[in-house]
C-alpha cells in the first residue's frame, strides 16, 4: 500500500507529530535511564558536579544509542549499519535532549548540590526532562520530515 496516500499534509511520510511524539518518548526513555544511572553513580561516589554530569550524559548517550541498536539489530541489520543507523537516528535528538534538561538542572538553584534523598535532586531532573521533551519533539518533526533523525530507523522496525 502507499504511505504517501495517508499524509494529506503535504509533509514528508512519517512527519507527523505522533510520530515525532513516539520518537521522542523513545530518545527520552533512554536519556532518562542513562541520565538518572549516571546521576545516581556520581552523587552516590560523592563526586563532584562536573565528572557526575559528564557520566549522567555519556550514560544518556550509551542508553539513548544501545536501545535503537537492540531494536535494529533484532529487525535483522548487521551490527555495523545498525551502528551507523543509531546515530543517524538519534544523535541530534539526545544531543538536544540533554542540552536542555541538563541546562535546566544546572539553573535551578540547589539542585546540583541537592542529594538522592532531596525532592529538588528528582523534581529538577525530572522537570528538565519534561521541558526538554517539549523542546525536543518539533525537532524531531523537522528531522523526520526531511527523512533525518528517526525517519532513518523506520525502514528498519
Amino acid at each position: 500500500m502507499d504511505h504517501a496516500m495517508h499524509h494529506h499534509t503535504g509533509a514528508a511520510p512519517g512527519a507527523t507529530w505522533s510520530t515525532a511524539i513516539r520518537a521522542t518518548l523513545h530518545c527520552l526513555l533512554g536519556c532518562a535511564v542513562g541520565e538518572i544511572l549516571g546521576m545516581v553513580i556520581g552523587t552516590a561516589l560523592l563526586w563532584g558536579n562536573v565528572p557526575t554530569m559528564i557520566l549522567a550524559i555519556g550514560l544518556a548517550f550509551v542508553f539513548g544509542y544501545s536501545f535503537t541498536l537492540f531494536a535494529v539489530v533484532r529487525a535483522g541489520v548487521s551490527p555495523k549499519a545498525a551502528v551507523k543507523i543509531a546515530l543517524a537516528a538519534d544523535t541530534v535528538s539526545i544531543a538536544v535532549m540533554e542540552l536542555v534538561d541538563n541546562a535546566i538542572i544546572a539553573l535551578t538553584p540547589g539542585a546540583m548540590d541537592a542529594q538522592l534523598s532531596e525532592g529538588l535532586f528528582w523534581y529538577a531532573l525530572l522537570g528538565g526532562f519534561a521541558v526538554a521533551f517539549l523542546v525536543t519533539t518539533p525537532v524531531n518533526k523537522w528531522m523526520i520530515g526531511r527523512g533525518k533523525g528517526h525517519a532513518v530507523v523506520h525502514a528498519h522496525h
